[in-house]
């Protein structure tokens, strides 16, 4: 997942809001979103390199998505996969689920939203460990800090927010805005190089590259009473989309 704004408690119907692109290499095989076949009541896409995923919803009632931190040099293959990550933050069980205390370092770069009926939480491992509460409001995410006003970043909280201010029930306008194939005219340029030599400095929402692009684009919607959708829109390397998965599902109460 390479670039998501997110909303927390920003509308009256939506506790929250969340749509990402995941760029990856497409030779890396993935499983499409789905209920996952064990006891951990994950609905997820699955990485099938690692085992973990990039975004998901667990059946206790939380929600995550990580992304990479560019600027820290390659990754190591020894760390921990970041998707392990996200998976025992949404189980709530492992030796990672407990954001307060999980050794954040143990894995490479990231920056990671984790939400529940109560909070979200913003967490990264570097410069440092990073664990912040965050706000009602709305935030862009992509491999650089938290709200770092690139283009994209921008152009995608930008359309989240007008959808919320519209009518926010069909999700239409926000793979529209997934969609978007353009460098938007506002914000900063990345200060630091992809980590990904097949990916250009500065990108825009969608990148269509045979290599490495956006493989799937994700909406996330839970209302104030745990009622939630999650909507997988998946692509080829052409950049054409080759299926989508809705699933509803209801968090405790």
């Amino acid at each position: 997942m390479c670039v998501a704004a997110f909303a927390w408690h920003a509308h009256q119907r939506w506790r929250l809001v969340a749509i990402g692109n995941r760029d990856e290499f497409h030779a890396r095989p993935a499983a499409a979103l789905a209920p996952w076949e064990d006891d951990s009541s994950i609905v997820a896409g699955r990485d099938l390199q690692s085992g973990g995923t990039w975004l998901g919803v667990g059946g206790s009632g939380r929600f995550a998505l990580v992304t990479n931190l560019r600027g820290y040099g390659e990754r190591s293959p020894d760390r921990e996969s970041r998707g392990r990550l996200v998976t025992d933050l949404l189980t709530g069980e492992g030796t990672y689920a407990d954001p307060a205390s999980a050794a954040l370092g143990d894995f490479n770069p990231f920056n990671l939203i984790l939400a529940d009926a109560e909070r979200a939480t913003f967490l990264s491992n570097r410069p440092d460990e990073i664990r912040t509460a965050l706000a009602h409001g709305i935030y862009g995410l992509s491999n650089g800090a938290l709200d770092e006003p690139w283009p994209k970043t921008l152009q995608l909280k930008a359309a989240l927010l007008d959808w919320l201010n519209a009518d926010a029930i069909g999700f239409a306008p926000l793979f529209e805005a997934l969609a978007s194939k353009s460098i938007a005219d506002i914000g900063l340029h990345p200060s630091e190089p992809s980590d990904v030599p097949q990916e250009a400095s500065e990108t825009p929402v969608f990148i269509r590259n045979a290599v490495y692009g956006t493989r799937c684009s994700t909406v996330v919607a839970v209302d104030h009473e745990g009622v939630g959708t999650i909507v997988e829109r998946r692509f080829s390397p052409e950049g054409e989309q080759t299926g989508e998965t809705a699933i509803d599902f209801a968090w405790p109460a």
